[in-house]
């Protein structure tokens, strides 16, 4: 059946990916067990209508799992049962007493309670601009009770105007007017519960919460599910996950951060206990670059979510020191009555290398149809027109989505499906690709100069005094993913 899928106006490039992985999550797709990459919805846009509008057309097998989408859901701000739409309030009318009445007298019986909601978008109603709309929806015939907190049943009369190309959202040339019945809406107290200027102990790196869900989301997070970040720091991500159920395990090479944190009731354990959340299985001090496990030890993990260090906020490193690793000084052991409180030398570990280990380590111990998510820096630069994203043979790319963080830069998250077992053969394999995307990738890349390139001054590029296009435009433009 189809539904009007009303999502918020932010990170673009993350909705639809979002919906197709929670619609997998909750078993829209039963008929396909064995296919390499996850069944696709099927979207249509309303007519006349951008593609980055926030109103769209899905397909769902059954209001149950479109009920449960819109409720998990981080951008979905609604999934409606679409009763009637136009161009008018006239077209809308008939459009509404078309529908049929088998679908719509459940909901109108007496009995029963309900509330109408309008809402818009590109445009502002006034309170008696909106009683006004509700008294003129008096040809449906309701039965109940008006109820405004906690009815049986939510409807809303959505209006869109054709407010053109002007004021900074998507462009829309016709006006459209859409009314239905809420099938779920997403929790608004989720993210200011979360939010990060209320976190007990944050670093540097924190992710937010908003995104931390999202990847919670596109690993499937559930009950039952063991999820892990080898690059946890103090646990941000896997706070959402762990949220939905999950069950979390982290590792990351300084110790101070999974050990010590900054005291007693301030790390990453307490973080969870802020929440009320199940503590993490394990909190290890590993390295990305020699992972722990012992040799054998395959497949025990149903996601791996992480944000890899790139160098911007900060830099990866890897167990050794400079000197060990020129071969400068042989390794030595540390004495035991010294091992409290050692803290372990240090290398530089560039992204190349960094998301290579991660990939192994991916294909070594996640499941079968497991899920890799993480996070991969780009630099928008006219002289690099293709994006090479790491591929490995375990692993089928099922979504990049984009944030647009500045002019130069941007972060795309990576959700890559497990779909082959990891071998001897298919380790050579994912090395020589390693090899190919290493030599074929852009320059700093490899160098690890990305901080550099992202806040290097841009004297140059400044505009020159009564440069016309520089001029400012006094009607914002729509800016796309910038959103």
């Amino acid at each position: 059946m189809w539904y009007l899928c009303v999502f918020y106006h932010r990170l673009l490039d993350y909705r639809k990916p979002e919906v197709e992985s929670l619609a997998h999550l909750f078993g829209a797709f039963e008929d396909e067990q064995n296919g390499d990459v996850p069944s696709q919805l099927q979207w249509k846009l309303p007519i006349h209508h951008h593609p980055d509008s926030p109103f769209h057309f899905v397909n769902l097998p059954s209001e149950q799992v479109a009920r449960s989408i819109a409720n998990r859901s981080i951008l979905v701000k609604g999934l409606y049962e679409l009763w009637g739409e136009g161009g008018s309030y006239e077209e809308l009318k008939d459009s509404v007493l078309s529908y049929p009445d088998e679908r719509k007298l459940p909901y109108l019986e007496a009995g029963s309670t309900f509330k109408i909601t309008v809402d818009s978008f590109g445009k502002v109603m006034s309170l008696d601009e909106q009683k006004e709309l509700i008294q003129g929806l008096a040809y449906i015939p309701f039965k109940g009770q008006v109820k405004l907190k906690n009815p049986d049943h939510n409807f809303w009369l959505i209006e869109i105007d054709n407010y053109g190309r002007n004021n900074g959202l998507p462009p829309i040339v016709q006006r459209r007017i859409f009314f239905g019945r809420e099938v779920g809406g997403a929790d608004r107290k989720l993210i200011p519960t979360y939010q990060l200027k209320s976190r007990t102990y944050l670093g540097p790196t924190a992710m937010d919460a908003e995104m931390a869900f999202l990847m919670a989301n596109q690993a499937l997070a559930t009950s039952g599910k063991l999820i892990y970040d080898p690059f946890v720091g103090t646990g941000s991500i896997l706070v959402g996950a762990a949220h939905f159920g999950a069950l979390t395990m982290g590792a990351d090479i300084d110790i101070r951060v999974v050990r010590d944190g900054r005291g007693p009731n301030c790390n990453v354990w307490s973080n969870f206990e802020q929440y009320g959340l199940p503590m993490p299985v394990g909190l290890l001090r590993a390295d990305n670059n020699r992972p722990p496990w012992r040799s054998g030890l395959k497949e025990i993990f149903d996601a791996i979510i992480c944000d890899p260090p790139y160098g911007v906020r900060a830099g990866g490193r890897k167990s050794g020191g400079r000197k060990l690793l020129k071969g400068a000084v042989e390794p030595y052991v540390v004495p035991d009555d010294k091992r409290t409180d050692h803290i372990p030398s240090t290398a530089p570990y560039s992204l190349v290398e960094c998301v290579h280990d991660l990939l192994d380590l991916a294909a070594k111990m996640l499941a079968m149809r497991g899920r890799l998510v993480f996070f991969y820096p780009v630099l928008r630069d006219d002289d690099c027109a293709e994006t090479h994203f790491p591929e490995h043979p375990c692993f089928k790319l099922i979504s990049s989505s984009e944030q647009i963080l500045s002019s130069r830069y941007s972060r795309v998250l990576l959700t890559m499906v497990k779909v082959g077992a990891y071998t001897k053969e298919i380790a050579e394999a994912a090395r020589l690709k390693h090899l190919e995307f290493r030599e074929n990738h852009v320059k700093w890349l490899q160098d690890g100069n990305l901080h550099s390139a992202v806040f290097s001054p841009i004297d140059a590029q400044l505009p020159e005094a009564g440069d016309s296009k520089f001029i400012k435009d006094p009607k914002p433009k729509y800016r796309g993913k910038y959103v």
